[in-house]
Formats: C-alpha cells, sequence, structure tokens
C-alpha cells in the first residue's frame, strides 16, 4: 500500500515552482526525518530537449508520464513534492489549443495528492526562450485556480520570496504530513506555536494562508466579474 505523502506545486510559468520543489523536499526531510524527493516537470525537460513546446496531439503523453514519475517516486518514498502534475499539462492545452480533453484526467489525478500548492504571482518575472512572457500568467493563475475550485480539490497560495515562500509552503503542508513515531524537532513545534497563536493574528484575505479565506475571496471576484 502506498502511504507517500504527496505534494503538488502548480502555478503559472515563472513562479518559482521548481525552486520550492526542491527547497521544500530538502526541508521536509530535515525537519521530519523522513525520505522526501522532489519530481522535476516533465513538460520542461520535453522542452529542452527538443527545443520546442509541444503539439497539441504530444500533450496527453507528456501529462501521463508526469503521473507516472510522481508514482515511481512515491512508491519509494514517505514524502513526495511534485513540480507540477498532469493538471499543467490540461491548463496549456486548453489556453493555447481550445482542448479541454485532458481536464477531466488531470483534475482526477489531482484528487489523488495529499495537498495542492498554487505559487503566487508575487515573484519576477524570468525570461528564457520557450516561455511567452509574464502576460501569460494571469490567464494560466485564473484558469488553474477556477478548475481547483470547480474540482473541489483543497489547495492552499504559496507567496513571499525566498526562505519566506518556503516558510508559506511548510505552513500550508504540515497538517498533512504524517506524524513519525520518533520526529524530528522544527516543523511540529513551530507549527503547534504557530496555532496557539493564531488568535493574536490578523487576517487579510490577499496574503492569508487560509484556503477557505482564500477560495471564497475568488469565487466572489468570479461571480462580480
Amino acid at each position: 500500500m502506498n502511504t507517500a505523502t504527496l505534494i503538488a506545486i502548480v502555478g503559472a510559468e515563472s513562479t518559482g515552482k521548481t525552486r520550492l520543489a526542491r527547497d521544500l523536499a530538502h526541508t521536509l526531510a530535515g525537519f521530519t526525518g523522513l525520505s522526501a524527493t522532489w519530481v522535476p516537470e516533465t513538460l520542461r525537460e520535453w522542452c529542452d530537449a527538443r527545443g520546442r513546446t509541444p503539439r497539441p496531439d504530444e500533450q496527453a503523453a507528456i501529462a501521463r508520464e508526469q503521473q507516472a514519475r510522481i508514482d515511481a517516486a512515491a512508491a519509494t518514498h514517505r514524502i513526495v513534492v511534485a513540480d507540477t502534475t498532469a493538471l499543467m499539462t490540461a491548463v496549456y492545452s486548453q489556453l493555447l489549443f481550445g482542448d479541454a480533453s485532458l481536464r477531466d484526467y488531470a483534475i482526477a489525478e489531482q484528487r489523488r495528492v495529499s495537498h495542492t500548492l498554487l505559487t503566487a504571482l508575487d515573484v519576477p518575472w524570468e525570461a528564457d526562450t520557450l516561455r511567452d512572457g509574464p502576460h501569460v500568467r494571469a490567464p494560466v493563475d485564473a484558469l488553474v485556480r477556477a478548475w481547483l475550485i470547480e474540482g473541489g480539490l483543497e489547495w492552499s497560495v504559496v507567496s513571499g520570496s525566498g526562505a519566506a515562500r518556503v516558510q508559506s509552503a511548510l505552513d500550508a503542508v504540515a497538517p498533512h504530513l504524517r506524524m513519525p513515531s520518533t520526529p524530528a524537532r522544527g516543523l511540529f513545534t513551530r507549527l503547534a506555536e504557530r496555532n496557539a497563536q493564531s488568535h493574536a493574528r490578523t487576517w487579510i484575505c490577499e496574503t492569508c494562508d487560509s484556503p477557505e479565506c482564500e477560495h471564497a475571496l475568488w469565487r466572489q471576484r468570479a461571480k462580480d466579474a
């Protein structure tokens, strides 16, 4: 039986997904004492190898390969952090090609993860030859949010830069981790202290880490649009 905790990082281009996946896996391994790894983005490797972006008919294989790599990592590790899932391939298929055929498959696969992290658009755009431009980030972000909500999936927004972004991710995923019998001190202690002091915090919808608040905010925006 697979007992791995799967953490999926999704979000628009150039929002720090790869760096966060790597750093979060390393941090979780140290805090929990559990075996942890991260799974790179299949699409990025595919594009780098061929020097181009995929055609519509090549999207499905990329999505399924991403999920296969996540499953392979989960078979040998207790914590797996995925730098994107099939959901992102499905989102780009919809936005670039008007093809929604991967949507149901991607959402079904996303339901298998323990928690989904959505990277906020609060980090600078980093250009490269395979990225369209910063103008594509908002539409991608909006569609990812819409599909997560429509799919009834649990997710949290991760914001901040550098170490602050990792800390934001830790706060979101800590409740979903299985406590080892002899945990390393750090994460669980910090989380308990944070929760004990939660009454003193001032919550602001745009920046808080409450998934319910975030979801309510975006539902209202969609309704008002």
